[in-house]
């Protein structure tokens, strides 16, 4: 995996010196993170970043409600086409660094065929969703937002469920650029493949569930889960 080196570091005089304390930062984390796994408890959201262990606080109703909505959404779509693996945030990914619990992953079919029964920590997904906080924002949309595109992570999406708006990105070598940014009208994702959901503006007149659906501000947003039908129109691949 390559990443772009900073511009000038290669001709710094004090490269050397840098690869000497930049090692020795490393193994010193690297100790800190296997401590972190080891005591890790699967009762509790944590996460280790650049060295620091992340302790995720309980999140509000809207949040839960949004990431539950998708979650249900993304794996029976990605059953029924029988596409790979849904995991939600219980699901440890280790990048080279850091170790992430993302709201929502899927792996596609190659990566969830190696992925066993009794694993613990996850390969980089293709696929990953982060719901915004007000605690988590920051990362979701910085360190994380680097991180996962330069490890490769497909596509990444940004649900809001105070505006409740979607951000989707695209992965282009190693960089994120934004494919749209809305809250009605339809998403089509590539990772995983069909997958299609529709909405209308939040606020108009009897809205299927869809992308308004997401901000955990509709009731009727669980009820696709009963109904073949509703599921039908929310989860309609493009073939």
């Amino acid at each position: 995996m390559m990443v772009a080196l900073p511009p000038g570091l290669l001709e710094a005089p004090e490269l050397a010196l840098y690869q000497e304390q930049i090692r020795a930062l490393l193994d010193e984390e690297r100790l800190r993170r296997e401590k972190f796994r080891q005591e890790l408890s699967p009762s509790v959201k944590a996460e280790f970043i650049n060295g620091e262990i992340i302790v995720h606080s309980p999140a509000m109703a809207r949040h839960i409600i949004a990431k539950k909505n998708l979650l249900t959404l993304l794996d029976a779509h990605v059953k029924v086409h029988r596409l790979g693996l849904v995991l939600d945030e219980k699901a440890l990914i280790a990048l080279t660094r850091n170790d992430y619990e993302p709201d929502i992953n899927f792996f596609s079919t190659p990566k969830a065929g190696s992925i066993q029964p009794d694993q613990h920590i996850f390969p980089v997904p293709d696929f990953i969703v982060e719901v915004l906080s007000a605690s988590t924002e920051s990362r979701d949309r910085g360190i994380k937002f680097r991180d996962y595109a330069a490890h490769g992570v497909h596509e990444y999406w940004l649900v809001d469920p105070d505006a409740e708006i979607v951000e989707q990105y695209e992965n282009a070598e190693g960089q994120y650029k934004l494919l749209l940014k809305q809250n009605s009208g339809t998403i089509a994702g590539s990772r995983p493949r069909h997958l299609r959901l529709r909405g209308e503006p939040v606020g108009a007149a009897a809205p299927p569930v869809g992308l308004g659906a997401l901000s955990g501000k509709h009731r009727n947003g669980a009820s696709h889960a009963r109904s073949q039908k509703t599921r039908a129109k929310l989860l309609r691949p493009h073939l």
